[in-house]
């Protein structure tokens, strides 16, 4: 057997025992909190609801559908986006347009499940939302990527941050645009439909269920990862990643390629804020501030970049941790030292010292790429390399 077939076997083993993995977190979550929690002694309840509230879990999961839509540009394609945020933004907003009572002045119904005495506005089936929320946000990311793809590294960047910083704002301001309510302002669009799946209604308060719908959808997104990844258009990416004066020589269309990179990037941002907006019933526009977009790149890096499954788990630590986890150490310290400390008022001082800390001693993330890996440590294995040398030198 090959080097080449070896390694794709040993990949497709790897990603076989993640995905199960993911599989029995996902139904261990859903099965606990169906049918184990309702009958559960208050005590069991307590413990569960502070460290692994369904809540929080169900945001991990939409944490985890914008990171891998983000990895795709950083990770992949190697290029920078600081306005990622955006992408979260519009997809929630596809969302409030239709699947709300919002835009009265019509009453279109397909397929979709409004509220009792919300009928009025348009009512798209949550399926059809989610098709229509990846392409939207998929035509924004070509927007966004038009003509700011011919720039490099800090320009790059510097020009998403831009877009980042836009979007939103309009969504804030856009109570009133020409005299047309286009977002509802800072009040944002709420009264968001019920999911029907299979003549199942799932309810504003059916948490189990939204949890699990979510985590299929971020299972999809992970297998759809993955196949981009090990194609044609992946192989593209990381070679554009790794030098792209040499992919350019070697026949790789650089603008186009690149191009691919932010729309189908986008389609996971989209994607996100439609769930999100599902989960909390509505779509807000002071949610969608800066700070995400770092959170989520801090989620593909620290992960490990260009690694599926790493990302997968920065966006599960970094998620929980910025939920729940803070908030539960703190309350056990401050129990056991007899403190009153607010640690979620220092979130981003101890952020920010992971990041540090994470850059000092594991720079390729939690699981790196085999590629990044390489790259990283490089340095250290030339030194290796150089003090062995020397030993049998010496020895000789």
């Amino acid at each position: 057997m090959s080097n080449t077939s070896t390694a794709a076997h040993h990949a497709a083993s790897n990603n076989r025992k993640w995905a199960i993995g993911f599989t029995i977190a996902v139904l261990t979550v859903f099965i606990i909190n169906q049918f184990i929690l309702p009958s559960a002694p208050k005590q069991v309840v307590e413990f569960f609801n502070a460290w692994f509230s369904l809540t929080s879990m169900a945001e991990i999961m939409v944490w985890i559908l914008m990171a891998l839509g983000l990895n795709v540009i950083v990770g992949y394609a190697g290029l920078l986006d600081l306005g990622y945020v955006a992408f979260w933004a519009l997809g929630g907003y596809v969302a409030g347009w239709l699947m709300s009572p919002f835009l009265s002045q019509f009453q279109i119904n397909f397929f979709g499940n409004p509220r009792p005495g919300l009928e009025m506005g348009i009512h798209f089936s949550f399926f059809f939302v989610l098709i229509l929320g990846g392409v939207f946000t998929a035509i924004w990311g070509i927007i966004i990527g038009g003509p700011t793809l011919r720039l490099k590294s800090d320009y790059l960047a510097l020009v998403t941050l831009g877009f980042g910083e836009i979007i939103p704002q309009f969504m804030v301001n856009g109570g009133d645009v020409a005299g047309l309510n286009l977002t509802n302002g800072a009040q944002g669009i709420g009264g968001l439909d019920d999911i029907k799946f299979l003549g199942y209604t799932i309810g504003t308060f059916s948490l189990p269920e939204k949890f699990l719908m979510i985590s299929m959808l971020a299972g999809a997104m992970i297998f759809f990862s993955i196949r981009l990844r090990d194609g044609r258009l992946g192989r593209a990416w990381l070679a554009i990643r790794e030098d792209e004066l040499a992919a350019s020589m070697m026949g790789v269309p650089l603008w186009r390629t690149k191009f691919a990179s932010y729309a189908i990037g986008a389609v996971g941002g989209g994607i996100g804020g439609v769930a999100f907006a599902t989960l909390v019933g509505g779509v807000y526009a002071d949610r969608f501030n800066f700070v995400i977009s770092i959170i989520i790149l801090s989620m593909v890096v620290l992960g490990g970049m260009g690694n599926v499954w790493g990302v997968v788990v920065g966006a599960t630590v970094l998620a929980w941790v910025n939920s729940v986890g803070l908030v539960q150490f703190g309350v056990v310290i401050n129990n056991a030292l007899g403190t009153k400390i607010n640690f979620p008022s220092y979130q981003f001082l101890l952020f920010g010292l992971l990041l540090v800390l994470m850059m000092l001693f594991r720079r390729e993330g939690f699981i790196p790429e085999a590629r990044i890996r390489m790259v990283m440590n490089e340095e250290k294995l030339e030194d290796e390399e150089k003090i062995t040398d020397e030993t049998k030198i010496a020895s000789h």
